[in-house]
């Protein structure tokens, strides 16, 4: 009724100036009947329409846009501000993955590697004050097996917050496991890793290459447990094999992987060899193995051998089997010496005299 009366109002008044309603651009009065026609029966569609058009259309992106914000959110937290002291050759390998990843970085050596450090997006401390006034998430200790104790030792732990996470990277697990548990106050979280490959195993990606750790001690906290969470994504991230073992366990693996492959590397390292043009692929594995063990300093092999106390008895079975191989060789040349010497007798020598 109220529509009706009110389309009643509108045509008996011609002479009124349609104000509310401004003159259609090409239509002419078609446009002035059209409402009226449209309001006296269901509402109209077109109208109706668009309005819940765009709602729907913000409530879709709704989602979406929480989605994306929670991400970045998710991310934001996932970067952390890592302090790497030992920045040598393998610190800065590493560092190199941490900055494409987002990760803030400071770094400390005893060699001032600033301008390396500059080119990373990483800050330099020649003082170790300095560094530890920056109250990094994660200190990382990249310094070499011989100097690790001296390094930690050096360094003013006090300014750092009481919860920090301590992170090893050292060949060697049961040593820095012992040295950390000792030497840090007993708020500080630690994590001993072991990334089992190094600049010239891992010039390709770290895809597929183990990387092992143990989680010595971290807080029963959410937010330490998420720290410890986002320092091992780093290395998931990039495709490595997780490997969650014990220390003891993997010294004892360690002395046979590595600490035997060094040796035998190094063993070979003295003989000299040479390419030749007959080279099998057995024997150019060995030139490679000559050059990937020696391509480190005899610092870390000396270190693999002092810090793991499996490496002492893998000496003496590399020695017993080599004295056990060259027993056998030189048995049966023997062998071969008395048939020749021996040979046509008419009567056959008492070897057991011989061997005695």
């Amino acid at each position: 009724m109220l529509s009706s009366s009110t389309s009643t109002l509108r045509l008996h008044q011609p002479t009124r100036p349609h104000r509310r309603h401004p003159p259609a651009p090409a239509a002419g009065g078609a446009t002035h009947l059209a409402p009226s026609r449209r309001w006296r029966g269901h509402p109209p569609a077109a109208p109706l329409r668009a309005r819940p058009q765009r709602i729907r259309a913000l409530d879709a992106a709704q989602p979406f846009d929480y989605e994306s914000r929670a991400a970045g959110l998710l991310e934001e937290r996932q970067r952390l501000k890592i302090a790497i002291v030992g920045f040598g050759n393998f610190g800065q390998f590493l560092a190199r993955t941490f900055a494409r990843q987002g990760h803030t970085l400071l770094a400390h050596s005893r060699t001032d590697h600033s301008a390396l450090a500059a080119t990373l997006g990483a800050s330099f401390f020649t003082d170790p004050h300095d560094l530890c006034e920056c109250h990094p998430d994660v200190v990382l200790l990249a310094t070499s097996i011989l100097s690790a104790e001296a390094v930690l030792r050096s360094l003013p732990v006090h300014r750092l917050r009481r919860n920090t996470l301590f992170v090893d990277v050292l060949s060697v697990k049961e040593f820095p496991r012992n040295l950390l548990l000792s030497s840090l106050p007993p708020d500080f979280d630690v994590i001993c890793t072991h990334p089992m490959f190094g600049p010239e195993s891992a010039r390709d990606g770290w895809d597929g290459l183990p990387f092992v750790f143990d989680k010595v001690r971290v807080g029963d906290c959410p937010a330490r447990r998420a720290r410890a969470e986002a320092f091992l994504n780093i290395f998931e991230r990039e495709g490595c094999r997780m490997v969650e073992m014990s220390c003891a366990e993997h010294d004892a693996h360690a002395a046979e992987t590595q600490f035997l492959t060094h040796t035998v590397g190094r063993m070979l390292a003295m003989l000299e060899l040479q390419s030749t043009p007959i080279n099998t692929k057995g024997y150019e594995t060995l030139l490679r193995l000559v050059d990937n063990t020696c391509s480190d300093s005899f610092d870390l092999y000396n270190g693999l051998f002092m810090y793991n106390k499996n490496s002492t008895e893998l000496l003496n079975r590399l020695e017993w089997a080599m004295d056990s191989v060259k027993k056998k060789l030189f048995d049966g040349l023997h062998d071969v010496l008395r048939k020749q010497l021996f040979e046509g007798s008419a009567q056959a020598p008492n070897t057991s005299n011989v061997r005695k």
